[in-house]
């Protein structure tokens, strides 16, 4: 398997079409190298266009998935960034590296100690992974400029919102499958700087995608007849 054709093709075949052109979101598919993240059962189809299963009832997002979310961030130098749901730690480091630092939260303790050890054979330090359910939000070391959700959930709790500092962006797939609205909130004003007029937020919907829910999501209140 000639991996840097591979590398070539997911980015030239998948990722552009699919509107990522920002160049240092590119240049860094090359450098960080994708199949070193993979379970080594799913190496061969590090680069396909897929969920990959990392085990534990939990997949790696496609690869285009995670270049679109990293390009409709904007990540900055200075970004102080919580991501739910660390998986095998790509993502991470894909943010690490365009951010100051990351907090990524993991429910399953397995994949926790894999992506810590993926971070650290790679040289990232500016990550910290802990274990625990964020998918209501996780104040801990907020404010945040940039929160990830790399699980679907039906509702998007506010706690999230509220954990933005003003120009924060937030990355969210909403909804119920089969079909769900990838969606980037801007935080206009935050909650810490609007008082008690409460903070001012711009959400934009992106594409209509479908993944895996985040575990213990926020559920609608459904009627039952």
């Amino acid at each position: 398997m000639d991996l840097e054709q591979s590398r070539f093709n997911m980015v030239e075949q998948q990722i552009r079409p699919w509107e990522v052109l920002d160049q240092e979101v590119l240049k860094l598919l090359f450098e960080l190298r994708r199949e070193e993240f993979v379970p080594a059962t799913y190496r061969s189809l590090a680069f396909v266009d897929m969920e990959i299963p990392l085990g534990y009832g939990e997949v790696m997002l496609a690869p285009k998935l995670e270049a679109r979310i990293l390009q409709e961030l904007q990540v900055k130098k200075t970004d102080r960034i919580l991501e739910v749901g660390g998986g095998s730690g790509y993502l991470s480091a894909l943010l690490a590296r365009k951010g100051e630092y990351v907090y990524s939260v993991e429910i399953v303790p397995e994949l926790k100690v894999m992506a810590e050890k993926n971070l650290q054979a790679h040289g990232i330090g500016n990550v910290t992974v802990e274990q625990g359910d964020a998918a209501r939000g996780w104040p801990t070391h907020g404010p945040y400029d940039v929160i990830v959700l790399t699980g679907s959930t039906p509702v998007l709790p506010g706690a999230f919102q509220k954990s933005l500092k003003t120009g924060g962006r937030l990355f969210a797939v909403v909804g119920d499958a089969p079909v769900m609205q990838a969606v980037l909130v801007n935080c206009v004003t935050s909650e810490e700087d609007a008082g008690e007029k409460g903070g001012a937020y711009n959400t934009i919907g992106l594409f209509e995608t479908c993944i895996s829910p985040l575990r213990n999501a926020m559920q609608p209140a459904r009627f039952i007849f």
